[in-house]
């Protein structure tokens, strides 16, 4: 009988030990995408500090590109404004746009194009873009590992059971991929 009973004991807790390593396995995984995402959001907020600068600059020389300039300064505020990652990820697609666009009138002005301030505020700003883009791969490589952990056995029965959901992988909207046309 008391065979039974420490086989039985022994049993529980090895059960016990395997839940407790899948449950800190899931919370590492879970502050892993959190992590990722906040260091996507330090790349997104030095983007929105530059954009004033630039857009400035910009007004100097292209004062007949307002709508141009409306539309990043607008992109900005709705990044700015978003509360969630996914409505984040919504405005900043957008912002990307603009901001592609905004380069883009650039090139029609030699002058700006030659001016100190907007080559280092453009350097600047591409720099970031590629911080972001490497955040995003980083971010949707984490997303991947703790949705897949939540997904397979037996982590699926635990992450149930606490509360663990799935996360949003960042994505670009089809706008973001396309080249701006601009017509003078």
């Amino acid at each position: 009988m008391t065979t039974v009973l420490l086989v039985l004991l022994a049993i529980v807790v090895v059960l016990v030990v395997v839940l407790i390593a899948l449950y800190n396995n899931l919370v590492k995984l879970r502050n892993m995408v959190d992590n990722a995402w906040a260091q996507i959001d330090v790349q997104l907020q030095r983007r929105l500090d530059l954009i004033p600068n630039l857009v400035e600059t910009v007004k100097g020389y292209a004062t007949h590109e307002r709508a141009t300039l409306d539309e990043v300064t607008q992109a900005r505020s709705a990044v700015m404004q978003a509360q969630t990652p996914e409505a984040k990820m919504a405005a900043d697609n957008v912002l990307t746009g603009a901001l592609r666009t905004l380069f883009a009138v650039s090139e029609a002005y030699p002058d700006l194009k030659a001016n100190v301030n907007f080559q280092q505020l453009q350097s600047q700003l591409e720099n970031t873009e590629d911080k972001i883009s490497y955040m995003r791969q980083s971010h949707n490589d984490t997303v991947m590992r703790y949705n897949t952990a939540l997904q397979t056995f037996p982590a699926v029965l635990v992450a149930g059971m606490f509360g663990f959901t799935k996360r949003e992988s960042f994505s670009a909207q089809a706008e973001a991929n396309t080249v701006p046309n601009v017509q003078f």
